[in-house]
């Protein structure tokens, strides 16, 4: 699947940090439930890898990537554990080399002129845009839009479901990223049926794909 496949199927992609890994199937499962099949699991966790096996093992309707990818030695970890995509926040050529030895889709993230031109230099045209709101926002994405009008963004980091709607409504951005989806709280909790409410609050409000 391409990177651009990708992005079109979902308008926001879950950003899940996962502290035990018994919790990543029902969690998975509540999140498809709610209308969110496509599912970042972060590697800031010790759980993350196992996690990603079993959402890819016993949840056949995910699609589930690795995020905060930052080496290749990472890279091909999540790719031996079943990620079916790769998320980083920033880009080098030796992550880039990764992602083509692997031929799994890789969002990078970009935030300046000088980053994306790299990323395109390397061959990507869809990023990540991290951390979003700390980055200039809805605001610095209308003035990237100028000059790099053939690249579209994921922005990630400090979205809302109040703030969303005002991302998705720009032209170069394809879905958001957004941890509101899975918060600490339910997940300790194990509140499965709290997070399939918030993913059908989120289609019901930016739109299902």
């Amino acid at each position: 699947m391409k990177t651009s496949d990708l992005l079109n199927l979902t308008p926001v992609i879950p950003v899940i940090v996962i502290d035990d890994a018994s919790h990543a199937v029902p969690m998975a499962q509540a999140l498809v439930k709610g209308g969110i099949r496509v599912l970042e699991v972060t590697l800031r966790t010790p759980s993350a890898l196992d996690s990603i096996r079993r959402i890819r093992r016993e949840v056949k309707d995910a699609i589930v990537g690795a995020g905060t990818v930052l080496t290749p030695e990472q890279f091909t970890a999540v790719a031996d554990a079943g990620a079916q995509f790769v998320v980083s926040p920033g880009l080098t050529p030796a992550l880039a080399e990764a992602a083509k030895a692997t031929a799994l889709p890789l969002l990078p993230g970009a935030v300046t002129p000088s980053e994306i031109m790299l990323a395109m230099q390397l061959g990507f045209h869809h990023l990540k845009f991290f951390p979003a709101q700390q980055s200039g926002g809805v605001a610095m994405l209308k003035a990237l839009s100028g000059p790099f009008g053939t690249i579209r963004f994921c922005p990630t980091g400090g979205i809302t479901l109040e703030t969303a709607a005002d991302y998705l409504a720009l032209d170069n951005v394809a879905c958001i990223g957004g941890s509101w989806l899975t918060p600490k709280a339910l997940m300790e909790k194990q509140d499965w049926a709290g997070i399939q409410k918030l993913a059908e609050q989120a289609i019901a409000k930016l739109g299902k794909r």
